[in-house]
């Protein structure tokens, strides 16, 4: 039988699964922006390291329920956002001194 905790940690998870979708989903559409506009450059790894976060969060959620369950949840996909994140920052330092992408 599930207590009330359990609902509100489903909840929570079905919410943060659905939203974090939809972040993915407009993520997606910014790399139309990103390509025309090429003081964008940066917010391509952004885009990526959001996708999957996203992804990050609905494997959380099917763990959470027990569905599927994997390693690669706790170390390799956030070592990948990381991995993204920095390097977004990285090339917005590059963006700002001057140095242009593509």
């Amino acid at each position: 039988m599930l207590t009330v905790y359990d609902w509100f940690l489903g909840t929570a998870e079905i919410a943060a699964v659905f939203l974090s979708l939809v972040a993915g989903v407009i993520a997606l559409s910014l790399f139309k922006v990103s390509r025309k506009n090429k003081e964008l450059a940066a917010w391509k790894p952004l885009i990526i390291a959001l996708v999957l976060f996203a992804v990050e969060e609905t494997i959380g959620a099917l763990k959470t329920f027990g569905v599927y369950t994997t390693p690669h949840l706790t170390h390799v996909v956030p070592g990948f956002v990381l991995a993204f994140l920095i390097a977004s920052l990285v090339m917005q330092i590059h963006i700002n001194r001057g140095f242009s992408y593509g």
